[in-house]
């Protein structure tokens, strides 16, 4: 019960990482508010955790809109007490594409969800955590922001610039006891694993990426959940700013 009398929220917590975590967060002993656009899924994952005995609320939120993220981020303070760690984990990917062929559109887009929705996440929490004495901010952001492939530079992008955010923000915020760090998974087997392949034949994409990857395999999802379990409980207590590779070697 790593987690033992604290509150938390993860957004993108209907699906992959955000799912997996959320389930272990609880499970851990932490209250979870389940964030994610798709609220359907976050109310399932909220009723999975219910069912075994967690506890956890659900909000539909866009990450990328200010309004909709304040809110829920004051009805979670409200509805548990306190706040003590924001997990920033909704994002999206990229399939295969050279530059010139990238549309602005999505590069826009991968700006807004992976990079703005990563910032007001944060600066929501700053103030809730900060009043509090204390907090952890977690972010998801990639190996692609340490060591991109070709291909998916839009991408990489998004996530370098995540990571430099976060390393900023832990800056900031230490004088508050406030601590944040960049989780950067590998390519992982979650649902967000078939946009990276896109039109590319899915055998050879897969061997690919496990071609680079020194263990010899993709990250499930339960990868990720424990690092973040390990980060924001305080076991991790002097652990901020860091850029934590769950990535099987392959930034090596």
């Amino acid at each position: 019960m790593r987690l033992a009398g604290k509150a938390a929220i993860i957004t993108g917590g209907a699906s992959g990482f955000g799912r997996a975590s959320a389930i272990r967060f609880a499970r851990e002993g932490a209250q979870v508010m389940v964030v994610d656009l798709n609220g359907a899924g976050a109310s399932a994952v909220c009723d999975e955790i219910q069912a075994s005995g967690g506890q956890a609320i659900h909000q539909a939120v866009d990450v990328t809109k200010a309004d909709e993220v304040r809110a829920a981020w004051s009805r979670a303070r409200e509805a548990f007490g306190r706040l003590d760690i924001v997990f920033n984990n909704a994002g999206i990917a990229q399939r295969f594409c050279s530059i010139e062929e990238t549309e602005e559109e999505v590069f826009v887009r991968l700006m807004a969800v992976n990079v703005r929705g990563v910032f007001l996440g944060c600066r929501y929490a700053i103030p809730l955590l900060r009043d509090q004495g204390g907090g952890v901010i977690l972010n998801t952001c990639s190996t692609a922001g340490i060591r991109p492939r070709p291909g998916l530079a839009s991408y990489a992008a998004s996530k370098g610039a995540a990571i430099a955010f976060t390393r900023a923000l832990a800056l900031e915020v230490a004088p508050f006891n406030i601590r944040a760090v960049a989780i950067c998974p590998v390519a992982a087997d979650t649902p967000m694993l078939t946009d990276f392949i896109g039109d590319r034949d899915p055998a050879e994409t897969r061997a690919a990426f496990l071609n680079t990857i020194p263990l010899g395999r993709l990250n499930v999802a339960d990868d990720v959940a424990n690092a973040a379990v390990f980060l924001a409980s305080d076991e991790a207590a002097m652990i901020t700013r860091s850029a934590f590779e769950v990535d099987g070697g392959r930034d090596i």
